[in-house]
């Protein structure tokens, strides 16, 4: 186990803060701890506002900032390695095994794919991020001008995933149109799902293997969307084998998870791009787990 020396989240307001005190936006926004959890850090000092202590009845208005200092805490173990794909002094593609978390959050500060990334490369800016459970391929810019450069063509980038999904598939390929937004989860307020009111969202699945129970797909990302390709194939019937979070149509199981929950398999495998400073051609593989093999 990791105990880390604590961390400040800053949060700038905006109008929507409007009748709120410290304690209600707290207990409201971050449903992660209870209100009386809320308020006793209120009154241990951690939450300033405009760099004062706060109370726990003071008005909040738009302009201020709120500082969260965190105390340490003991993170749960993730595996602590990533295989290096490519590296050149502007971009690095590293693989990430299953269960190590790409940046802070959720309990994470530094058993993160980042913060072992930085601990070899100290400028690298991750470009994009995979779920706690999605092992594989993440792309870092180690310069200003490589993070300017594919930021701006990001769209443009290949991405194909493997994963496993449930049942067998009767279609050669499924062409996964469903919007994705945000809708109320029992534990964490909201998370996204297939909703109709979401942004659009697509990606194309091809089976590679079937079985009675279970089939392999290869997936194409076309859009970015959080937890796309889980959602996207619960949607069409098949959500992946061992999901805490996601049932058929893209919804919520009845009693659901957290997103982080681990149990399924997924995979980035394959990036293809345009180097954003030498413009060559790069096609970057990871290979998948075993698995995950046709």
């Amino acid at each position: 186990m990791t105990h880390n020396l604590g961390y400040s989240y800053r949060l700038q307001l905006d109008d929507k803060v409007a009748g709120h005190t410290t304690l209600s936006l707290l207990t409201s926004r971050f449903t992660h701890s209870t209100e009386a959890e809320w308020a006793a850090r209120i009154r241990e000092g951690q939450v300033l506002l405009n760099d004062k202590i706060a109370g726990e009845a003071q008005l909040l208005s738009a302009g201020m900032v709120m500082v969260w200092n965190r105390p340490g805490w003991t993170e749960e173990d993730t595996p602590q390695h990533f295989e290096v794909l490519f590296e050149d002094e502007h971009l690095l593609a590293v693989s990430k095994p299953s269960g190590l978390p790409t940046l802070p959050g959720a309990g994470f500060y530094l058993n993160t794919l980042l913060s072992l990334v930085r601990s070899r490369y100290p400028t690298a800016r991750p470009l994009h991020r995979l779920g706690r459970g999605t092992s594989g391929l993440v792309l870092f810019a180690l310069s200003s001008e490589a993070a300017r450069g594919l930021t701006r063509n990001w769209e443009k980038v290949e991405k194909q995933y493997q994963a496993l999904g449930s049942f067998s598939a009767c279609q050669d390929e499924y062409d996964i149109r469903s919007p994705i937004g945000l809708i109320d989860h029992p534990r964490m307020g909201r998370v996204y799902a297939a909703d109709v009111h979401g942004k659009c969202a697509r990606s194309v699945a091809r089976p590679l293997r079937r079985c009675i129970e279970s089939t392999l797909f290869e997936i194409d990302l076309h859009t970015g969307r959080p937890h796309q390709i889980r959602i996207h194939l619960a949607y069409i019937g098949h959500p992946l084998v061992g999901d805490p979070l996601y049932a058929r149509g893209g919804r919520l199981r009845d009693l659901p998870g957290l997103p982080g929950d681990l149990g399924y398999l997924l995979h980035a495998k394959r990036l293809c791009l345009e180097h954003p400073i030498t413009h060559k051609q790069l096609e970057i593989w990871s290979a998948p787990p075993l698995e995950l093999i046709p």
